[in-house]
């Protein structure tokens, strides 16, 4: 799916410094590099960083379900941080699950090469 920047990049994916990495119908994978300001007082990634990455590529993949030209919003995501991140980049696959007319249930899982670090399931509005 070839989008242009300014519809699947908002200013906060880029302060992150996330790439998206595949974008098809009803789903949308982003990449997050483990950067200095990403780290928390562990010296690990931010759960927050974690959680901003698994919003950001839920709302891509209801945006590429939908359609662009459509706004939805996260109603509400529940996650389960399995292991920590201590270095390199961890990717986010982000699946839906569910379109429905007004609502949409999304499931994502954000890995580190073959290990699971996140999963995380969540309801967004069709606004």
């Amino acid at each position: 799916m070839d989008i242009p920047d300014d519809l699947t990049q908002s200013n906060y994916f880029k302060t992150l410094g996330c790439r998206v990495l595949r974008l098809d119908a009803g789903v949308a994978e982003v990449a997050l590099a483990l950067e200095p300001h990403l780290r928390n007082r562990g010296n690990v990634m931010h759960g927050g960083a974690l959680f901003s990455l698994v919003d950001i590529t839920m709302g891509l993949a209801c945006s590429s379900s939908h359609g662009f030209d459509q706004r939805s919003v996260t109603v509400e995501c529940k996650i389960n941080y399995v292991r920590a991140v201590a270095d390199g980049e961890v990717t986010c696959v982000s699946t839906v699950l569910h379109a429905g007319r007004r609502t949409l249930v999304v499931e994502a899982e954000v890995r580190q090469d073959d290990k699971l670090v996140a999963k995380a399931q969540g309801t967004f509005a069709i606004v």
